[in-house]
């Protein structure tokens, strides 16, 4: 419980500037500094970033929308995802630029305010529940109340409200592996477990960005910079939890996902081949409009392959921490889990050589 209120807790300070074709003033406004909510949504700051600058925003329909260093961000990736994936090195408040006008619908999905994002939210729930449970009947049978509960409490960070409500849905979670070293339980309750004390589902909803470069790199601060949604390899696959007790790691788990850098069938020796040394050490519906790459996986027409033996994991990082590999895979989604039930993990990899198959 004490590492979700951290994560519900987390924030990003922003110093937000208005592009230069929305000014009508001069001087030009100064920066808005914003907390932005990790586990928020950009176009959800809106109410905060349009006072400050309202008197210089030319006539027109605002259509909200931000960038980073030219980089249109997507509205419907939590905020602190997209900061773990666009900043290796964290930047500190990190520099946006806001538009109210010319939103770039050919390369971002129309997102019309609050709405847009709810439903997405919800579309994501439905998604995982029928990834955990088979179907997502709990979801679409919760009560009008309760669905604006859930969304009011994920908006204000009020964790309690969110895991009482949430309950309901039934969405059952892993228990961890190493009761003496983790205590937490699911967070989510019981459900119905096997003799090993996990949940008979055993599938994690995961969605994996994946950003590959072959430059030698020994500082974050040089990873090349992403300028394109392109250079991201956005995966929607679900983990499998062994049963009888099976210890899965966190390493493991990202591996399974990527069987196109490493080996399908991975074992505690071969797992730790490509383990960094000097790891930091870290406790329907409005996405219906989405394109098929961005409600499932986007890979490129030719797929980047590498074996495991020249793949290196440069950085993997879960809600702003950096955890160490070998961690239980089981406490991770129990505590780093985002709100809509996906775990979302940031990866950089480095390969010697790359292929395309």
């Amino acid at each position: 419980m004490e590492a979700q209120k951290y994560v519900w807790e987390g924030a990003i300070p922003l110093q937000i500037h208005l592009h230069e074709s929305d000014v009508t003033t001069h001087p030009p406004p100064p920066p808005a500094l914003i907390l932005a909510p990790r586990l928020g949504y950009l176009p959800l700051l809106a109410p905060l970033i349009k006072p400050h600058f309202s008197a210089t925003l030319p006539p027109g329909v605002d259509t909200i929308w931000f960038e980073y260093k030219g980089l249109p961000l997507k509205w419907y990736i939590p905020t602190g995802v997209l900061f773990d994936l666009l900043c290796a090195e964290p930047e500190r408040p990190w520099n946006l630029t806001v538009h109210f006008r010319g939103y770039p619908g050919n390369l971002l999905t129309p997102c019309e305010g609050e709405d847009s994002v709810k439903w997405s939210f919800i579309n994501s729930l439905k998604e995982a529940a029928y990834i955990i449970n088979g179907n997502c009947k709990n979801v679409m049978n919760m009560s009008q109340s309760d669905q604006v509960e859930l969304w009011d409490f994920v908006m204000n960070g009020n964790l309690e409200g969110y895991l009482r409500v949430s309950s309901k849905l039934k969405l059952g979670t892993v228990e961890d592996e190493y009761a003496g070293l983790y205590s937490s339980k699911s967070r989510h309750g019981s459900g119905e477990k096997d003799l090993a004390g996990q949940v008979k589902t055993g599938r994690i909803p995961v969605r994996l960005y994946v950003r590959v470069f072959s430059e030698d790199i020994d500082d974050l601060k040089d990873v090349p910079q992403i300028d394109s949604w392109d250079q991201i390899f956005y995966i929607n696959r679900p983990v499998e939890i062994p049963g009888e007790g099976k210890y899965l790691t966190l390493l493991e788990a990202v591996k399974s996902i990527l069987p196109e850098y490493f080996s399908a069938i991975i074992n505690k020796e071969s797992a730790r081949v490509c383990i960094e040394d000097g790891q930091k050490d870290s406790p329907e519906d409005a996405s219906s409009n989405r394109s098929a790459e961005d409600q499932g996986e986007n890979t490129p027409e030719h797929v980047e392959s590498c074996t495991s033996s020249n793949a290196v994991i440069k950085l993997l990082r879960i809600q702003g921490i950096e955890p160490k590999f070998e961690i239980p895979f089981s406490w991770v989604v129990n505590n780093l889990m985002n709100p809509e039930y996906f775990l979302h993990i940031c990866v950089h990899i480095k390969v010697s050589q790359v292929n395309t198959i």
